[in-house]
């Protein structure tokens, strides 16, 4: 499966074909004496190093990154980030808006303020307390930071075409399958199916590459194609809602408000409001 930014010109003629490819909704300048940890997450963590020095350990190994350098390390990614001396980083939840990852983890971008010179002081401006405010303000962090990580990975030699390298060819697989077909009656067993894996072997697959269940990843592209469908006007909640896989416009609305926080109608709404554009 490939996921591809979108350019200026898709978005201006087609609003409905863009969606963004990177979230964030926390941006945050932590400092950390020398010996202390980035707090841990169990979502993905971008982390730019301000000053000072800090260490990465994964099961790849340990690496040391100093200021001006970036990482990003995924959700299914067991990680450990020490100040190695007195430090201040920036700290964002940066994740992808698609199941798959689209760059492999843990991946280190040496110099990435010298290299986005424009995005690492937009960064550095940001309050040094709490998060950045208001929240459209982070998102729009999530979108530029997210595309130079990726702007670093091709010139790096990444391919756009390709899943990044350890990516589980099974995983990829069905997730494309799901958003192809996000409609579909999915069950773990024709998921798994599609594969010819077990049940538990498939979850276990899933677990240890994106770090969630099948059943979670289905509910992620659901609500990924429902909010692109929500922003066409023509379309109704129940149309939607059927669109995506579900039975009827109630079960719908009670899962997309679990994951939103708010109802479809609310959301679309406040969808407008944000991007009159």
């Amino acid at each position: 499966m490939t996921t591809v930014l979108p350019d200026a010109a898709t978005a201006a003629t087609d609003p409905l074909r863009w969606e963004p490819q990177w979230e964030m909704s926390a941006l945050r300048h932590v400092p950390l004496a020398a010996g202390r940890d980035v707090e841990r997450r169990s979502s993905s963590v971008w982390v730019l190093v301000l000053s000072g020095a800090v260490a990465l350990e994964t099961a790849q190994g340990r690496r040391a990154l100093r200021a001006g350098d970036a990482v990003l390390v995924d959700g299914a990614t067991a990680h450990r980030i020490t100040a190695t001396e007195d430090s201040e980083v920036a700290v964002a939840d940066l994740r992808s808006a698609h199941p798959v990852p689209v760059l492999p983890s843990p991946f280190v971008v040496p110099g990435f303020s010298a290299r986005h010179s424009g995005i690492a002081a937009l960064i550095t401006l940001c309050p040094l307390r709490d998060e950045c405010r208001p929240s459209a303000f982070v998102a729009s962090y999530g979108s530029l930071v997210g595309a130079a990580m990726v702007a670093s990975w091709l010139e790096e030699g990444g391919r756009p075409d390709e899943p990044p390298a350890g990516a589980d060819p099974a995983v990829t697989d069905v997730v494309a399958a799901l958003m192809r077909d996000p409609g579909r009656a999915w069950t773990i067993d024709a998921m798994a199916r599609l594969v010819h894996l077990s049940r538990s072997a498939l979850t276990d697959r899933f677990r240890r590459a994106l770090g969630r269940s099948p059943s979670e990843v289905l509910r992620d592209v659901r609500m990924q194609v429902a909010r692109k469908l929500l922003r066409d006007p023509a379309r109704t909640v129940t149309q939607v809602a059927f669109a995506v896989g579900y039975g009827s416009t109630a079960a719908f609305s009670r899962a997309f408000s679990a994951y939103e926080g708010v109802g479809p109608q609310e959301w679309r709404a406040s969808s407008r409001a944000r991007d009159p554009q």
